[in-house]
């Protein structure tokens, strides 16, 4: 697309395009100009003909950083993984009862959720063609279970429709369907069409509209059973006697369906990283990163908060300082894979080229906010018919996501209580903890009023913005970042390479990680043999 007078480019039609329709529609609009592409996934790296002794220092013990130390090892080099934390798996992580959790500004929260009971701050859903996180997955015994990412039996709730209160997701998307359906059949009928389409392909496209939009046989879209079997019935049908359906007779105005909020949410399933299947770990997301931890044992120094990383033509020397003992330590090696957030790694001490710190200091980092809620007993399920999925709403807290595992059970369930980006991330970001919970209780009972605040128990949150070891959620390329520091970001820098989901195309997922790690030690690999 090329810009020109009058003609939109396309950050500015992206920009449009965000502020109409919300952060789905965004991505709809990404993935067609190419910045969310399928995964390109061909099998684990050939690292042949490792120079003995040959040694690499991994920075971050996150899935990158752990997929690079594996390889690279088996390959038959040397490594040596620092890590910051006390744990592996970096934005990999479960938030569980008894943890405890300090965010910037010093505010700590003590998880109270009951035994079993977890909360993903960070990624929390795998899609079926992530190939290498399945591949990995698979190899290193983690076991998925299915994430149910679509539900026609969610709430989608606009302040701005349907006088404010929440509808069902199949019935706002039915009437929409309908609803369109018989605008564009009164075209095609009215022949405002006939310079697009053949006769036959006219006759075509009016059958394809009665059968899609649930059209009558005057290509109305009304109240009936044909309409009711998408939409929902006034009475289902039953058994004996009074075992007839009974047809809804609320249809949602062309007005209401018209919201931002009903077609944004349905194109939120349509995009290509959000369509089915989907998977989650079984017990949490932090089981992926126990399972790399398992692959590298002994290879990982936690508690590891580096500060300078120097280079020259033999080697690379990383200064950390141990975070409980303070002492002061020099690691030293022949390369160095570095998957250190850039707004972390932009405020080291680093010997690299002015371009690439250039590179790393232009790609700013998102700051979505998550909170975990756990209620008393599965409400959702038992009084809304809800089994996973997804309820939407214009509110800061963004979506509710119901959980995909012990399904039916009594007891304590913890619920996605907001996936907040834009400006709710912002907002709630800026709150205390405990103000965050009050606002997902005061917004969540909007969409089930009389339940969430009676049966809520305990809750926590993260504010991706106040993550002290990445100080957001994920990179945020654009247009111009791309074109003018991607390149430069992911190219080796001498002895030292940078590796994770910054590093990619398929940004914000851990897919994206990985195939840069593939990438990056294929690269340095390759370097070292020249060397």
């Amino acid at each position: 697309m090329q810009s020109g007078a009058g003609t939109p480019t396309r950050r500015q039609l992206l920009s449009a395009i965000a502020k109409v329709g919300g952060t789905a529609a965004l991505y709809q609009a990404m993935t067609s100009l190419g910045h969310a592409a399928e995964t390109q996934f061909h099998g684990p790296p050939n690292l042949q003909g490792a120079r003995p002794g040959a040694s690499v220092i991994v920075l971050g013990a996150g899935l990158a950083g752990m997929l690079a130390a594996f390889e690279l090892r088996k390959a038959g080099y040397k490594v040596q993984i620092l890590e910051f934390q006390n744990r592996p798996g970096g934005r990999n992580w479960s938030l569980r009862g008894g943890d405890s959790y300090t965010e910037l500004g010093g505010a700590t929260q003590k998880v109270g959720y009951a035994a079993g009971n977890y909360f993903n701050p960070g990624p929390w859903r795998i899609p079926h063609h992530h190939r290498t996180l399945l591949h990995y997955c698979k190899q290193f015994g983690v076991a998925l279970e299915p994430f149910i990412q679509f539900n026609h039996s969610g709430w989608v709730h606009s302040s701005q429709a349907f006088g404010g209160k929440p509808v069902r997701f199949n019935a706002a998307a039915a009437d929409f369907e309908g609803n369109i359906a018989e605008l564009l059949a009164k075209s095609v009928n009215a022949k405002a069409l006939d310079d697009a389409v053949t006769q036959e392909d006219r006759d075509r496209l009016l059958e394809a509209l009665k059968g899609w939009g649930m059209l009558d046989k005057d290509y109305r879209y009304s109240a009936s059973l044909r309409a009711s079997s998408h939409r929902g019935f006034k009475r289902p049908g039953g058994g004996g006697v009074d075992g007839a359906p009974i047809p809804s007779d609320d249809l949602y105005s062309l007005h209401d369906v018209l919201d931002p909020q009903v077609w944004t949410s349905m194109a939120f399933f349509m995009g290509h990283e959000m369509q089915t299947t989907m998977f989650q770990p079984v017990g949490g997301m932090d089981m992926i990163g126990k399972a790399f931890a398992k692959q590298v044992e002994g290879l990982i120094t936690y508690n590891a908060k580096v500060s300078k990383i120097a280079q020259d033509d033999k080697g690379v020397v990383v200064t950390y300082a141990d975070t409980v003992t303070g002492k002061v330590v020099e690691a030293k090696g022949d390369w160095c894979v570095c998957t250190i957030p850039l707004g972390i790694l932009g405020q080291m001490d680093l010997a690299v080229t002015d371009e690439m710190m250039a590179a790393i200091k232009a790609v700013p980092y998102s700051g979505q906010v998550k909170i975990g809620l756990e209620m008393k007993r599965r409400f959702w399920e038992e009084d809304d018919f809800i089994y996973g999925g997804h309820s939407f709403t214009d509110q800061e807290i963004s979506l509710i996501s119901y959980p995909n595992n012990n399904m039916f059970q009594d007891g304590p369930a913890v619920l996605l209580g907001a996936f907040a980006r834009d400006l709710g991330a912002f907002r709630l970001a800026g709150m205390t903890p405990e103000q965050r919970i009050e606002a997902a209780l005061a917004q969540g009972s909007v969409i089930h009023p009389g339940s969430y605040r009676k049966e809520f128990r305990t809750g926590a949150s993260v504010a991706w913005s106040r993550v002290p070891w990445s100080l957001g959620c994920c990179a945020r390329w654009n247009e111009e970042t791309r074109k003018e520091h991607y390149q430069t970001l992911v190219a080796m820098d001498r002895r030292i390479v940078l590796a994770g989901e910054h590093a990619s195309y398929v940004g914000c997922w851990m897919e994206g990680a990985l195939l840069s790690s593939i990438d990056a030690i294929s690269r340095l690999h390759k370097r070292a043999l020249s060397a």
